[in-house]
């Protein structure tokens, strides 16, 4: 594949000049698009079972305790495999569980069970995909720093990202619009085309042996190594610190089916679209952080991200109107945008190759299971204190998290790269 004159000239499009980092992103981007529509149908799916906001944040808590408990042993286990062969057995095993809840979706199932033996089967799934996403998650962004020089990082990791906001924002969009059109069953046919599509392309990836052949350590001295790094690395570790309660307290997305059928009147449609307002501000954020990257403050702008992130899931909270909502959503992802970009960048540059499984799979800790934790949050907290009162009050948590950090993390607001 030969790239256009314009697209070869620039520290900007350097990483897509390699052909495995386009295979690789490709693939991403298929397979996170799957997997966007469906949470997207799963979310709407309990919704239509129980009725119940909370049920919704159950969907986070069976996803995230098997990643969290397995993500320190996942790092582990990626730094002394064959990246490629882990990440395509794990979007095999993601396709099989879409393939089985496609069974669950069919007309026929659904005359011989409840709707809460539905519910519990989905809840199992979503389980078992939680186990997988502990090992393939950050198998790919290990990929990444094995395909792109260190040289090309910083631009291939804003490509990467844009890669999956892009997949995010039509994943959610399209899932909606897809479940309005084409019904439970119809969607989940569409997602498992898309992971097989994303199979063959990531197939074309040649092997990535392990730096290391065999650790001295035993397993749980090597988990060590990777938690201390993270501890002894101040400014990487309260980056992770802010993003984690931010993604925690400001996890209003988990609550937009209520939203948009309860409060808004939008249907699965207007669900669909608010489901991508988020993701299609922080593509925004990425395209222009491509050609305009920050050259200094990263620290303080991730900060003053955060915080004005939390009031975004304020506005969203309050507002009855459909397009306020919207840019709400839109406007926040905007500003989380910035700080994925800001914490990737810190995270790649800062880590040993030898140790980016350990120390990426301790950021899906921090992050990535924060963000289904976040979700728990949300549905109990709807449970406790209503869903309006229950946004407000994560979106005030995100402002204080951000203004805590302001003032007692000086590593963090210090940080240049």
């Amino acid at each position: 594949m030969h790239l256009p004159t314009f697209l070869r000239n620039g520290a900007a499009f350097e990483a897509i000049q390699i052909p495995e980092f386009r295979y690789l992103i490709t693939g991403r981007f298929l397979f996170i698009f799957s997997l966007r529509m469906m949470s997207t149908l799963v979310g709407w799916w309990i919704y239509q079972l129980t009725n119940a906001p909370f049920a919704i944040g159950l969907i986070g808590l069976a996803e995230v305790i098997p990643a969290l408990s397995l993500a320190l042993y996942a790092g582990h286990v990626i730094d002394l495999s064959e990246k490629r062969k882990l990440l395509l057995t794990g979007v095999v095993l993601y396709f099989f569980a879409a393939m089985i809840l496609l069974l669950l979706s069919l007309a026929h199932t659904a005359t011989h069970l409840s709707h809460q033996q539905l519910s519990l089967c989905i809840y199992f799934i979503i389980f078992c995909t939680g186990i997988v996403r502990a090992f393939a998650g950050p198998a790919f962004n290990v990929l990444l720093a094995l395909i792109v020089p260190r040289d090309a990082l910083p631009g291939g990791i804003t490509w990467n990202q844009g890669a999956w906001l892009a997949a995010s924002v039509l994943g959610h969009a399209i899932g909606g619009f897809c479940i309005a059109f084409f019904g439970n069953s119809g969607t989940l046919v569409c997602i498992c085309t898309g992971m097989f599509l994303s199979l063959t392309i990531l197939f074309r990836i040649k092997k990535k042996p392990p730096l290391i052949q065999k650790l001295e350590k035993k397993t749980w001295e090597s988990v060590r190594e990777g938690l201390r790094f993270v501890y002894r690395t101040k400014d990487l570790l309260a980056a992770m610190s802010l993003d984690m309660f931010a993604v925690f307290f400001g996890g209003a997305v988990a609550m937009v089916p209520v939203f948009a059928r309860d409060i808004l009147k939008a249907g699965p449609e207007g669900f669909g679209i608010l489901n991508s307002a988020s993701d299609a501000g922080a593509i925004c954020s990425v395209i222009l952080l491509t050609f305009f990257p920050m050259r200094q403050r990263q620290g303080q702008r991730l900060m003053i991200a955060v915080a004005g992130f939390g009031i975004c899931i304020i506005i969203f909270a309050l507002s009855r109107w459909f397009l306020l909502s919207f840019f709400a959503l839109m406007l926040s992802g905007m500003l989380d945008g910035i700080s994925v970009v800001i914490r990737g960048t810190i995270m790649q540059l800062k880590t040993p190759d030898e140790m980016k499984g350990r120390v990426l799979s301790v950021n899906s800790m921090f992050v990535n299971s924060s963000n289904e934790l976040g979700q728990f949050e949300s549905g109990l907290m709807s449970k406790v204190m209503g869903v309006v009162p229950s946004v407000i009050f994560g979106g005030c948590m995100t402002f204080m998290v951000a203004a805590a950090a302001w003032f007692k993390a000086p590593e963090l607001k210090k940080l240049q790269y």
